[in-house]
């Protein structure tokens, strides 16, 4: 599919350097950490200056952050795809089975997205991924060029609503409980064992899921706190 017609040489330009510059940091990550690359390496790889470099990250750990838009941008488009014909508890766990397959995939680049988000103290802006970056970088995704950037926080919330409904899950599971599960399951598996056999992360998410389906389950909410299951 050829998208050059749809963009100016200027998006088509912004949208090649940026998205140059983020694999070459995701092939680095796989056998270094970032700390390991400078910005005039960087650069270099890259074949642009620094001063060119500063007009698309503020930083070096932009490129970090960026990343990983771009993968929750491609892992929010699998979802309402799987969220078109499934409903519920299915949702949440093909999203981690497609999760698992691209995080064996690239592990180091999974680690450092973890390591960043534990160091971040203030929130890193950066400008959207436009529609020429969206094109580039998912050439096989219909419609991705028009999807918002939500988070998987809206996908899981809403299949652990259908859950409730459907009677997968107890009316009275808290869901902001539930999130904060699906959250240290979806970082914590590949932390701890990536390093050690990463092609096993997508049995332990399964495990996990399972564990965390019984849990959820198996737990009497007091009554006063029935509010808290829509709240959050």
């Amino acid at each position: 599919m050829s998208t050059t017609p749809r963009f100016s040489l200027r998006e088509r330009k912004f949208a090649r350097t940026r998205l140059a510059l983020a694999e070459i940091v995701t092939n680095h990550l796989e056998n270094a950490p970032l700390e390991a690359l400078s910005v005039r390496a960087l650069c270099e790889r890259a074949q642009i200056s620094e001063a060119t470099f500063f007009n698309y990250f503020p930083k070096k750990e932009a490129i970090v952050v960026y990343i990983d838009r771009l993968w929750s941008l491609e892992l929010n488009w699998y979802g309402q795809q799987v969220a078109g014909q499934q409903t519920g508890l299915s949702v949440i766990e093909a999203l981690f089975r497609y999760a698992a397959i691209q995080i064996q995939k690239k592990p180091g680049l999974m680690g450092e997205i973890i390591a960043h988000q534990a160091r971040e103290r203030t929130r890193t802006t950066l400008p959207d991924i436009t529609p020429a970056e969206r094109m580039m970088a998912f050439r096989d995704l219909a419609g991705i060029e028009d999807l918002g950037e939500d988070s998987l926080e809206t996908i899981f919330r809403k299949a652990l609503a259908q859950a409730i409904d459907q009677g997968e899950l107890p009316p009275n599971t808290l869901i902001p409980a539930a999130m904060i599960g699906l959250v240290s399951i979806f970082y914590g598996v590949p932390l701890a064992i990536q390093h050690s056999s990463p092609g096993t992360i997508g049995p332990m998410y399964r495990q996990q899921l399972a564990l965390l389906w019984a849990g959820l389950r198996s737990v009497v909410v007091p009554a006063g706190n029935q509010q808290d299951k829509v709240s959050g």
